[in-house]
């Protein structure tokens, strides 16, 4: 009997199941990596200087967190505006409010899951180019990325970049506040730009764009205390977005605004206060705001979770009761003005 005949049929067999199951485990680790989804956290105004360092030095890194803590770390990756210096330097430039936190607090940010930190705001400079330089080195040795500021107008206009669960997300930093901060080819500073100024915006994401696959603008603009957007940073949200911006994350009014879902992308007008040890304004209420949990994939963003949350004696934890009715129901009708409806436990679908 000729075994030849049947040995190169069973090879063929063998190389053609072998072939087949490559293809089948490709396309079903391509649909894997299709669907794989990351779950972004996005806190406001994080100030972990003053007085609230001076808490931190006797309770701990991980007190300014609160109840928040479970949440914080729940969640792939952490975003805030950070709005203090790490730094020991004693060069207070003239202004009404000086915010430092020894280096050591930056702790604090890493229990919290906080990856990546805007820089691009009124208070990198507190401590001179000195608190600045200290302040990014801190942050480059605890391993945390930020954006928005730098020796340089290169290095503050540079997106910070991070990939997690196959999702690439790009972050970049702006601020509309001090203008005389703003950094130039051999001058420190930060990432200044005028609000409408969209050409600024277009050569910034021509260059991150191609990069990744969710590209976020986080923006500190406007003054204090102000309880809406304006329609020119209606319009001006409306611009980054078609120029090719996923999510919005604003910040410095001290209150959080409405939510708009702008093309299916995400636009957070003002985040509030995340954390800090400023004096409550009784009506207006900077000590209630939100933790903003936002799922996206490769494709864009898939929902939004929003966690009320309320400041009390240099602690950020979970609004309950009464407050967090409170809370969902005053961001429920300033984001109907944007035809944003968010349900009663804090969720909103992106169709």
């Amino acid at each position: 009997m000729n075994l030849i005949p049947f040995h190169r049929t069973l090879l063929k067999m063998s190389v053609l199941f072998i072939l087949m199951s490559l293809i089948i485990i490709g396309k079903s680790m391509q649909k894997l990596n299709q669907s794989s989804s990351l779950v972004l956290g996005f806190g406001g105004d994080t100030m972990l200087g003053r007085l609230a360092n001076e808490v931190i030095s006797l309770k701990g890194y991980a007190y300014p967190w609160g109840t928040l803590l479970t949440e914080l770390k729940k969640t792939d990756l952490n975003i805030v505006n950070l709005e203090n210096t790490f730094t020991t330097s004693k060069k207070k430039v003239p202004k009404v409010f000086n915010f430092k936190a020894t280096p050591d607090t930056v702790e604090t940010l890493k229990i919290a899951n906080i990856d990546i930190v805007n820089l691009a705001n009124n208070h990198s400079l507190d401590f001179d180019i000195e608190g600045l330089q200290e302040t990014i080195q801190t942050l480059n040795n605890a391993n945390i990325l930020h954006t928005g500021a730098g020796m340089n107008i290169n290095q503050a206009r540079m997106a910070a970049i991070i990939t997690k669960n196959n999702v690439k997300i790009g972050v970049v930093g702006y601020t509309d506040n001090e203008p005389d901060w703003a950094a130039g080819t051999d001058k420190p500073g930060i990432n200044y730009i005028k609000v409408g100024d969209i050409e600024k915006i277009k050569k910034d994401i021509a260059e991150i764009r191609p990069q990744v696959d969710i590209l976020i603008a986080s923006i500190h603009w406007g003054p204090n205390m102000q309880q809406k957007p304006t329609q020119e940073f209606i319009d001006f949200a409306h611009q980054m977005v078609d120029a090719g911006i996923d999510i919005i994350h604003g910040h410095s009014a001290h209150i959080f605004h409405g939510i708009e879902i702008y093309n299916k992308k995400l636009i957070m007008y003002d985040t509030g206060d995340f954390v800090d040890d400023y004096r409550v304004d009784p009506v207006l209420r900077n000590d209630q705001s939100f933790f903003y949990i936002v799922t996206v994939d490769k494709s864009g963003i898939q929902n939004v979770q929003l966690i009320p949350t309320l400041i009390d004696n240099v602690q950020v934890n979970r609004a309950t009761g009464e407050t967090y009715r409170e809370i969902i129901g005053r961001m429920q009708q300033l984001s109907r003005l944007f035809g944003t409806e968010i349900s009663n436990d804090g969720k909103i679908i992106i169709s």
